[in-house]
């Protein structure tokens, strides 16, 4: 587009060109008419020149017409040499007998009285006709003009001779060459002439040209800022008028195209949401970073593949069903690594005409709702085999009195016992499920206060030794034996935290460990500090947890063994409720476990320093 054009191939070249043709081929035509006509013109003027003037004529008739011949050959011969002989190069007389009786040429003058060989005189004789010729003479390139007069006696139309004029036409011809090369001349000088006024003319056209050349490669570089000079208001100052409008308009709506672009950049670039457009065959053009990272690719590697392939669903459909039948579906992308499920929309990009121009494709992530809702259903599930299986429990035994065990004095107390613990079982279930209700809704209160943490763990572990013993001296249970042993670090702690319900996360802990160490196990209790935090362990002797259940121990509803968990009265919630805390007190809560070898349950809260010079002695 930029490459430079030559100046033989140029407009410019070209109307110099054509104008100079113009001219040259008026001037040959001109010249063709005028030597033409000059020409004849010669030629009539020569011809009147060589004529014979009637008195020589009729002189010559009369001589011929004379009986005395040598006398008449004589005058013949006076008359002749007395004739202007610059025009002519030859002037015979023959008589009616074909003899010569008479020429102008004194070398020729032998041939009086004799034949005469001509076959062009013999024919004048013959018809009586008078005749004229140009021939020319190869030898020397001369050309002559011959005339053949016959004389006619007028008193009675006998031809008595006739007169041959034979004339060298090279003055003639001369005269016309001469006239010929002026005219040459003068044409060259005019076609050169012309040819100057004509680059200068064409010049003058071109240059308006060349700057609206010059302003368009311009514009298709980007560049609006030049303006075409306007030479005139003709076609050509028009154009460079419309130009120059051209050049606003072009970056007025480069402008706003760029304007509209950037904007759309910059919404999808920050879409929540995925965005794909393709073309009309599928092929995809258009892919924000969301999508990307969604479909774990690049938007270069993306683009020219087709959206089918991209999105892995072309087993379930074809681009003909995407086009005829745009739809919602879902793409489980989920692998073991993460879960990933996408909700995909697909639309039409139509002209108004209704062409099909292409698809777009929104993502949108819907991996988080899929589990609430899963987590929901399953929470509904949970929630309704927990509850109906003390209240299928109590209703058994309230029918069981109601036909007549409440007067059995053995059995009734047994069964009133079980009746209120389900009862007391539902209760803890309820007010479980308001907490972790109040927690995830944000309006659970929790009052930090800066607390000695080693002496409340210290204090919520002797309240457990107590228990133990007390469980141990109880004759009405059977006999398991457990020890609590300290590990704690001997300087004190102080740490910010809601004291009800972080001896609540401790009771939970406590208790599964009760509840699962084996008789004679050794629970033991551990505290310490690193560089930011504060560090609890709970570990017992139990059964362990298994590597698949780990993940999902701190999950509502959860056990290990369902079976053991309710018949020791648990109701699944309580260490979703300890996650919930911890985390509401700014720690974290995991567990580490061996099958078969027990289980250590750590709680990290965050800790700063106290400097002891800041507290008051009293």
């Amino acid at each position: 587009m930029n490459s430079k054009i030559k100046y033989f191939q140029s407009i410019h070249f070209k109307i110099a060109l054509v104008l100079a043709l113009i001219l040259l081929v008026t001037l040959e035509i001109v010249g063709a008419v005028f030597v033409n006509q000059l020409e004849n013109k010669n030629m009539a003027a020569f011809k009147k020149q060589v004529q014979v003037p009637t008195y020589v004529n009729t002189t010559l008739t009369n001589e011929l017409s004379s009986s005395n011949t040598s006398k008449a050959n004589i005058r013949i011969k006076s008359l002749l040499s007395n004739i202007d002989s610059n025009n002519y190069t030859e002037i015979k007389v023959i008589d009616a007998k074909n003899t010569i009786r008479g020429t102008n040429e004194l070398g020729d003058q032998s041939s009086v009285g004799q034949k005469n060989f001509r076959t062009d005189i013999k024919n004048a004789i013959l018809t009586r006709r008078s005749s004229s010729s140009i021939t020319s003479n190869s030898g020397d390139n001369s050309r002559y003009y011959t005339v053949i007069t016959p004389l006619i006696k007028s008193s009675n139309n006998e031809l008595v001779g006739i007169v041959y004029i034979h004339a060298n036409l090279n003055t003639v011809y001369n005269e016309i060459n001469q006239i010929t090369v002026i005219y040459v001349a003068a044409a060259i000088v005019a076609i050169l002439a012309g040819l100057l006024i004509s680059i200068v003319i064409s010049k003058a056209i071109t240059k308006p040209i060349d700057e609206m050349k010059k302003q368009t490669l311009q514009i298709a570089r980007g560049d609006y800022s030049g303006q075409v000079h306007v030479y005139g208001r003709d076609e050509l100052g028009q154009l460079a008028n419309a130009v120059n409008n051209l050049s606003v308009k072009v970056e007025e709506s480069q402008e706003s195209t760029e304007s509209e672009r950037q904007r759309l950049d910059s919404v999808l670039t920050n879409m929540t949401d995925g965005v794909i457009a393709t073309d009309r065959r599928g092929y995809i053009i258009i892919m924000n970073d969301e999508a990307a990272s969604f479909l774990e690719t690049n938007e270069e590697e993306a683009l020219g593949n087709s959206i089918l392939d991209i999105l892995d669903i072309r087993k379930e459909y074809s681009l003909r069903d995407l086009i005829e039948n745009p739809d919602e579906t879902i793409i489980d992308r989920s692998d073991k690594d993460h879960d990933l499920i996408l909700h995909a929309h697909f639309s039409l990009i139509q002209r108004d005409s209704g062409f099909v121009s292409g698809l777009v494709c929104v993502l949108h992530d819907v991996t988080e709702q899929q589990k609430i809702d899963n987590d929901r259903k399953e929470f509904v599930s949970n929630v309704s085999h927990e509850l109906r299986t003390p209240l299928t429990s109590v209703h058994s035994y309230i029918e069981a009195l109601q036909d007549g065990a409440w007067q059995d004095p053995e059995i009734a107390p047994n069964f009133l016992k079980v009746t209120q613990e389900e009862t007391d079982r539902m209760i803890r279930m309820i007010n479980d499920l308001l907490t972790l209700s109040r927690m995830d809704s944000g309006t659970q209160k929790i009052d930090k206060e800066l607390v000695n943490i080693t002496e409340l763990f210290n204090y919520i572990l002797n309240r457990f030794d107590m228990i133990i013993k007390s469980d141990g001296n109880n004759e009405e249970k059977p006999n398991k034996h457990y020890r609590i042993e300290r590990r704690f670090t001997k300087s004190d702690l102080w740490v910010e935290v809601d004291t009800d319900r972080f001896t609540q996360v401790i009771d939970n802990l406590m208790n599964n460990a009760i509840k699962y160490s084996p008789d004679g196990g050794v629970i033991t209790c551990s505290l310490y500090k690193t560089k930011n935090s504060v560090i609890l362990s709970v570990r017992d002797q139990g059964l362990g947890i298994p590597r698949s259940s780990i993940p999902h121990i701190f999950d509502r509803f959860y056990r290990v063994d369902k079976a053991r968990s309710r018949a020791q009265g648990g109701t699944g919630l309580g260490l979703a409720i300890s996650k919930e805390v911890v985390q509401a007190l700014g720690g974290k809560i995991w567990v580490e476990s061996t099958e078969n070898r027990g289980s250590t349950f750590y709680i990290s809260l965050p800790y700063e320093p106290i400097e002891e010079d800041l507290w008051d002695e009293d």
